[in-house]
Formats: structure tokens, sequence, C-alpha cells
């Protein structure tokens, strides 16, 4: 479970942000000084403390933090790095904002980055990236703790610490703006010209808060795979536990890999080519039944599959419902690794057992049930559906990140920038759909959306899996800085077979079909045509 869950969360990675180098625009007079300078604290915060070190030019070396390894990132050029505490006085948090200043070669151009799982922010490797890029650098801890670290979620009484829920929901993330604009505006003695946001999964979701609740923040948002909805999806994703341990049957990773390389043949076609790429997942009418009885060699041995276990992805891909049949949630789509979220392991027992995603199972263990050591393997359908509901009703207003009226960003100037796997495993692309499909309603329709808020959809792509193979941050800062609006998102896509392609994204709602002409690993053998809506 340990290294799925490192996959992933080094898979969200955003180091996109070393991809898109603007020339640089400062002016080139001897580096300025690395001090501590002088910070006003953002209104209802208090300064604890600001400090200041000085980096020479080399490697910075980044430490492990749970569950991911050390990194070191060579070829940095000298940075000051201003750590700025806050706290808001009597809630007992205190939160960190690091600001990481090039002393030279500054584009003028502020890139603030978000983080993952319930890290708030990066430690180190991102904000490298991005002053390697030009730009000054920044990120916020929230006073939270890392990747899988929920300690602090509960006070000493047991209840939620609403302080700090309130700082990791969206509260950290604004204020780290605000400092991060004003350590930079007394360092290089001149404001950023422009201000970023880029993330993906908790960084999207944060990206997303920063429209919703602090359009003035940035001038542009990269927001991708991202985590709204949060209340509903994090207990939504919860569901192939409780599939599994309904039927009491624990397919293993190979077993499941059957079942979606099927899947991926039988409906590879649905965008005109055969190329390893399900283009249409929620188009997929693969019957899991269709592999009963077949054999798969998993470790050295046939395994025969099951109606047991055709039922039991039937119902992941189908997604959690109530025990009246009430759509809750999409499912893990089609062409996705489903033993991401129907994990499972061998007890000391000897018996197969669930192993939840570390993400979810804390989030309705610490914050719905308020008791760290639950067990997800006690959940039924009927128990998914009313802590579906609980954390719908306690946390929607502090963390769920799905209001859809983006007005004030709209008339901000702001540009919001998206991408989303069609096959991520932990969050389905069908939920940012949604979301998107409410603020067309909010605010207009699709035309007028497309003026500041564009999705693309990439086939075949895990959670944060476009990460570095796509100039996003390129495409999002040609829209702010020139009006240049990306009609279509140019990626490197890895197919079923494990091949590379370029394709070019389209904007939704429209969708990419094979041409009938040309190579179909060719991004101009494709165009983007209009999708039907249910």
């Amino acid at each position: 479970m340990n290294r799925r869950l490192l996959a992933a969360l080094a898979a969200a990675v955003p180091l996109a942000a070393a991809l898109y180098a603007p020339s640089a625009i400062a002016d080139t007079r001897t580096p300025y000084s690395c001090v501590a300078p002088a910070v006003q604290a953002p209104p209802g915060t208090r300064v604890e403390g600001v400090t200041a070190v000085a980096h020479a030019a080399g490697t910075v070396d980044v430490p492990a933090v749970f569950p991911l390894s050390d990194a070191h990132i060579p070829d940095v050029p000298a940075f000051c790095d201003v750590t700025v505490t806050l706290t808001h006085p009597g809630q007992g948090d205190h939160a960190k904002v690091r600001v990481w200043l090039p002393q030279q070669n500054w584009n003028g151009r502020l890139q603030t980055v978000g983080g993952l799982a319930y890290a708030a922010g990066d430690y180190g490797a991102n904000l490298a990236a991005v002053v390697k890029s030009g730009y000054a650098a920044a990120t916020t801890d929230a006073g939270v703790g890392s990747y899988v670290d929920t300690k602090w979620a509960l006070d000493g009484s047991g209840q939620v610490d609403k302080a700090l829920l309130e700082n990791f929901a969206s509260r950290s993330e604004h204020e780290a703006a605000v400092v991060a604009k004003a350590v930079i505006a007394g360092h290089y003695g001149r404001a950023a010209s422009y201000a970023y946001f880029n993330g993906c999964s908790t960084g999207g979701r944060q990206g997303y808060a920063e429209a919703q609740k602090y359009p003035e923040d940035y001038n542009g948002i990269l927001a991708n795979a991202p985590a709204i909805d949060w209340t509903r999806f994090e207990v939504a994703t919860l569901w192939p536990q409780v599939v599994m341990n309904e039927a009491k049957t624990y397919p293993t990773a190979c077993e499941f890999k059957a079942f979606t390389d099927a899947a991926v043949r039988a409906c590879d076609g649905l965008d005109g080519a055969v190329d390893g790429l399900v283009g249409k997942p929620d188009e997929c009418g693969f019957n899991p039944r269709r592999l009963i009885g077949t054999t798969v060699e998993c470790e050295g041995k046939q395994v025969t599959i099951s109606e047991a276990d055709a039922e039991v992805v039937r119902r992941i891909w189908d997604g959690p419902r109530t025990p009246s049949g009430r759509k809750l949630w999409p499912g893990v789509p089609v062409g996705a690794d489903l033993s991401g979220l129907a994990g499972s392991t061998v007890d000391a027992a000897g018996s197969r057992v669930g192993a939840p995603f570390p993400v979810p199972a804390a989030w309705v263990g610490t914050w719905l049930k308020k008791d760290p050591s639950f067990q997800v393997a006690s959940l039924t359908s009927g128990d998914l559906a009313r802590l579906f509901r609980q954390s719908v009703a306690e946390y929607g207003d502090v963390i769920g990140t799905a209001d859809p009226d983006l007005s004030a960003f709209r008339d901000a100037g702001g540009k919001l920038l998206t991408w989303h796997g069609l096959a991520d495993e932990f969050i389905p692309a069908d939920g940012t759909v949604r979301y998107r499909e409410q603020v067309e309603r909010e605010m207009g329709g699709p035309e007028e959306v497309d003026d500041f808020y564009r999705l693309f959809l990439a086939p075949g792509t895990a959670h944060c899996g476009l990460t570095g193979r796509t100039d996003d941050l390129g495409a999002l800062t040609a829209w702010v800085e020139q009006g240049k609006a990306p009609r279509t998102l140019p990626a490197t896509l890895g197919t079923a077979s494990g091949r590379q392609v370029k394709r070019d994204l389209c904007p939704y709602p429209q969708v990419s079909r094979y041409d009938g002409h040309g190579d179909p690993a060719a991004p101009t053998s494709f165009r983007c045509t209009p999708a039907t809506r249910d």
C-alpha cells in the first residue's frame, strides 16, 4: 500500500513548473541582500517571526517526508529563502509561508505551489523547480501535517480543530498569497507583475478555493485533477472497499488489470482510432461478466475469474449508490487502475483483506467518526450513504470547494485552466466535469465560461499523470498576459501498451476524434468535435 501511495503522490508533484521559463524582465542590478523583511500581518493574523536564509547556486537537497523519498534538484540558481510564521490569535496555530526569491534574472512573476493529500504545501522540490524557471516561488504548510499525517485534525478533547481545518481548506492559502506579494515587493523594490497558482490534486482543490473565495489573489490559476467537492468524493472513494467487504471478495491487482485491459480493448475505438486510449470511458459498455471463467496468470499462478470478481468490478465502475439505488458519485472510470482504491493485502492469518487508500480512510475515521483508529472494513453501503450526507452537512461550507459562482474571479480578470485524466484512479474526472457544468448553468453557458475557465480531459491519463507532459503553465501565461486563450492543449499521452503518443487535448465539452486519415499517433490526425451531452 505504501508503494502505491508513494507512486500516486510522486506523480502528483507539479514539476511542470519547470517547463515554462519566460524571459527575465527584472532589472539586472547587483542582487539584493538576503535579509528578513518587515512583513505586515494579513488581517486576522499576527506575525510570529520572519527569517531569511541565503542559498548559493547549486543543488537543493529535499529531505524525505513519508511516504516520499528525498530529492535532489540540481542547477538551482542562488536564491533567498524567506519564511514568515503566522498565527491567528487565540487559535493556537502556527502556519509557515515560504518565499524563495531568485537573486538574479527574476522574471517579475510570483508562482505559488499547492500541496498533496493532507500536506498543504511543498517541501522544496517544486519551489526549486519554480526558481529554476525564473519565478519567485511561494508555498504554505498551513500549520498542519504532512501527506498522510493527520494528527493535527483533533484537539486535546477529541474534537475537530476547526482553526487548522480552516487553514488547510483555504485560509492559509490566501494568507500565503498576501504575504508572498509583500515579501516580493520588499525584496525587489517593486510588486510582482503577475501572480500564478499551480497545483494538482489537493493543490488543484486549493486553486479552485482561491478562485471561489479569494478571486483577486491570482491572475492565473493552474488547478489540475482537482480534489473539489472534497466532502463528497472523499467518502465516495471508499466505495470499492465497501463493495469488496460486502462481497467478501478481494481481487488482486493482477486480476483487476485483466478487467481493465479487456475493457480498454473493447472500447478503444470509440474515438475512431484503435490506439490504446479510451477517449470516452463513460460510453464504454463493456460487461465484466464476459471474463467469467477465463484464466489469468498472476505471480506465476493461474487464476480463474469468478462471477463474484466480475460483480465487484461492475459495482466499482458503476460507483457508489444508496441501498435504494440512488447514485451518489461517479465510480472509478473504465481504463483506470482499479487497485488504487480497491487495494488489498494478506493479513497475519493468511486471509486477503481490504487495504483502503489512506486519504479517504483518514477523512472518514478522523473527521467524521472522530476516531483515527476506525476500521473502514466495518462499513456497509448504508453506512457509506449516511457518512456521505454527514460529510456534506458538516464540512461542505468549509472544504467542499464546490461553489459554482466564479463571477468575482471572472470580473477580476482571472483565468482558470484545468486538465484532468480520464483514467484518474483516485479522483474521477466526472466530478470535475460535473462542477464545470454547474458553473455553466450559473454563469450563462459554455461560451461565456470559456472566456475565463477552460477544462481539458486527457484520455488514458492517471491521477496527475499529465504533469511534465504538457506546457500547461505556458498556455496559462499566454492566456493571462497576451489574451491567447488555449484552443487545444498539446500533450504526450501514455497508451495501454506503454507507448507514448502526441495528442492535442480539446477544451470541454469538445472531444478529440480521429479523422480517418493519417497516422493515429500524430495529433494532426485528430480534430476537436462537439460532444453530445446527457
